[in-house]
């Protein structure tokens, strides 16, 4: 395979990274290639037929039943069967009300989508890319590609359906309706795509691809609404700032860009807060409300303010989260246009309230609370503020932190641990011979007894890159053993 980089989903191949002439990285796409679809039933000999709008046509759903056989508490196998239909929409899934069903369509090509993301990880140009794209089997993935002769590019999923303008995908439509209905996928040249662009940089944070190389890269009106349901969000403000500020970058200010220490969403946020509070000032928020009107949006471990301004967002978010969804807006623009000066205010309350509960002051360094733990092997971990553990200076995502972790309190915990985020980083620079730097999140290995299963996590948490060994030389001159699945790794000499 000669490639370098994050593999996911227990597969064999390389989810984000690199070979030795191109390198791809993936985001999750806003783009809708899933939908839902009401079915009326009611037609046919066992009044399960799938009707059209007027009754003049019903078909029988495709029946079928499953069988799962099911671990017991004892050791044994019990089977256990499921009656399932299939509409000419997609599997059925639920009941959307008496005599209606719910029926699902997605992309349903699992060896095809296997194929694609395979081969990809073997393309040696862009054209190479495009051609194993073609089979039109991704459909959660922004792809950003770069490739050694220079060629740079956002792609949005290939896995898209044509569908009519009429309906809101966002919803259940109505399958009755036959021009509801998938009608085929569209064209990759249909797509919305970046080559090369004028600006020298592509980008994506999930976030909507117009403005993938700075603003206005792309006009959204040119395409179907269903190209896009995430939008803007801060993490995509502030890679717009640091890119658009540096016109040449080494891997050191790439790095150095990565890891900005800026925070856009607070910048845009926290005005409305001192705002409210000025309007009506309260001797108990005094010092927090200095505290956060003096800071200047940047975490730091040391960072009192960092800590109070993610307890007061958390806190607002909490109340914004469904007006903002149920009015459609992002919760970052509602908390920004539409929260009161109550509801604000309240956050702030609760946010003192938290940290002086939990740490005894609501002035409390960030990197106090703000933690990396790994236990053991296990995938999910049982976190404990009595273990040891490490601090990490950056945010989640959700405030615009570009080094993103996104952590929570556990049964038991006061601190916060990340479990998601930066899991995996790196910079790569392509030319007569690849070079590249990387970090992943606490260490290689899942076995607590080895001695790289905790050796990245002070790495991790400075932004300290380590480099890669990926060229025959390197690796000969850097390797402890060498194997071939299924036998032993075979020591080799100190250099």
């Amino acid at each position: 395979l000669n490639a370098y980089g994050a593999a996911t989903w227990g597969q064999f191949f390389i989810y984000q990274g690199f070979n030795a002439h191109a390198g791809w990285m993936h985001t999750t796409s806003g783009v809708d290639t899933t939908d839902e679809f009401v079915e009326t039933v009611g037609g046919g000999e066992n009044h399960r037929a799938v009707c059209v709008q007027d009754g003049s046509r019903c078909v029988e759903p495709i029946a079928r039943v499953i069988v799962v056989r099911i671990r017991q508490a004892d050791g044994s196998l019990r089977e256990r069967s499921f009656d399932t239909f299939t509409t000419r929409h997609g599997p059925v899934v639920g009941a959307a009300s008496p005599g209606r069903w719910l029926s699902t369509a997605l992309m349903n090509t699992p060896v095809t989508a296997l194929e694609q993301s395979f081969l990809r990880t073997k393309a040696n140009s862009r054209a190479d890319f495009l051609a194993v794209a073609s089979r039109r089997a991704n459909s959660t993935n922004n792809t950003l590609f770069a490739d050694d002769a220079g060629e740079i590019s956002l792609l949005v999923p290939q896995f898209v359906p044509v569908r009519s303008a009429k309906f809101d995908y966002t919803q259940p439509v109505d399958g009755s309706d036959p021009a509801s209905a998938w009608h085929g996928l569209h064209a990759l040249t249909d797509l919305p795509q970046v080559n090369d662009p004028a600006s020298g940089f592509v980008y994506n944070s999930n976030d909507a691809p117009w403005r993938a190389a700075g603003e206005a890269t792309l006009t959204a009106t040119a395409f179907p609404r269903y190209f896009d349901q995430a939008g803007a969000n801060p993490r995509g403000d502030h890679a717009l700032r640091v890119l658009n500020a540096e016109r040449a970058f080494t891997p050191e200010k790439l790095i150095a860009a990565a890891y900005d220490p800026y925070l856009p969403a607070f910048a845009r946020l926290l005005p409305g807060l001192i705002a409210a509070h000025d309007r009506a000032p309260l001797a108990a928020r005094a010092g927090p409300v200095a505290l956060l009107r003096a800071w200047d949006n940047r975490w730091s471990p040391g960072s009192t303010a960092t800590s109070l301004a993610v307890f007061w967002g958390e806190a607002l978010w909490a109340t914004a989260a469904t007006p903002a969804g149920a009015a459609r807006v992002s919760v970052w623009d509602y908390m920004a246009t539409r929260s009161s000066d109550a509801e604000r205010l309240a956050a702030l309350d609760a946010a003192t309230a938290r940290l002086t509960t939990d740490f005894g002051d609501w002035r409390v360094p960030w990197g106090e609370i703000n933690r990396f733990q790994r236990n053991d092997g296990q995938i999910s971990q049982t976190f404990d503020d009595a273990k040891p553990s490490t601090a990490v200076p950056f945010t989640s995502a959700q405030w615009g932190s570009l080094a993103s972790f996104g952590a929570k309190r556990y049964p038991g915990t006061k601190r916060v641990y990340g479990t998601s985020g930066n899991s995996f980083v790196a910079v790569v620079e392509f030319g007569p011979q690849v070079r590249a730097w990387a970090v992943t999140a606490g260490g290689e290995s899942g076995d607590p007894a080895s001695p790289h299963f905790a050796d990245q996590v002070d790495h991790y948490a400075a932004g300290a890159l380590r480099p890669v060994h990926f060229i025959p030389a390197d690796v000969a001159a850097h390797a402890v053993c060498t194997y071939r699945p299924g036998a032993p790794c075979t020591p080799q000499p100190v250099p």
